[in-house]
């Protein structure tokens, strides 16, 4: 009996292929310590403050501070994200995506976004009586959304400046 083997054949994948292998990811110690990282971590703490302290009330009763909850949860999710990209090197894995334009366009619509929360917010308080808990709680994340907006609107600063260079090179 004369049996051929079939000559095992190699499909070509018409998907390109990244290189990610979980191997070859490494912490950056050093990103934490740069301008970037922290203000970074900057926006994840605001963020986290704002959204802990409206959701300790009843937000609920305002559409608009429904609003600042979703903006301020979003953001924070997608800063985090963010962040664990960038600690983790995954950036410089992936350069099939513009990480310079990625990182500026969303550092300028988190401030913008960040900087309408924040003055919604604060019309909000005048809403509530001033002493009680709900007030408390509502100017402090106001001052926090305030603050993300700065860190944000620095981030977006330092993209910029980024961006630029990467720009003018090509």
């Amino acid at each position: 009996m004369d049996r051929t083997a079939a000559a095992p054949t190699r499909r070509v994948s018409p998907l390109p292929q990244f290189n990610i292998s979980t191997s070859t990811l490494a912490f950056d110690q050093h990103f934490t310590t740069n301008a970037k990282g922290i203000l970074l971590l900057a926006e994840i703490l605001s963020g986290m403050l704002v959204w802990i302290l409206i959701g300790g009330t009843d937000y609920f009763r305002l559409s608009a501070l429904c609003w600042v909850m979703f903006v301020s949860v979003l953001l924070w999710i997608l800063t985090i994200c963010l962040f664990i990209i960038y600690l983790t090197g995954v950036h410089s894995r992936i350069p099939q995506i513009p990480w310079t334009t990625l990182s500026l366009c969303f550092n300028c619509a988190a401030a913008a976004l960040y900087l309408v929360t924040a003055v919604v917010e604060a019309v909000c308080v005048g809403q509530a009586t001033r002493g009680r808990h709900n007030y408390n709680c509502w100017t402090a994340s106001a001052f926090f959304a305030f603050l993300a907006t700065l860190c944000y609107a620095g981030s977006g600063y330092l993209s910029y400046r980024l961006w630029k260079t990467t720009e003018e090179e090509h």
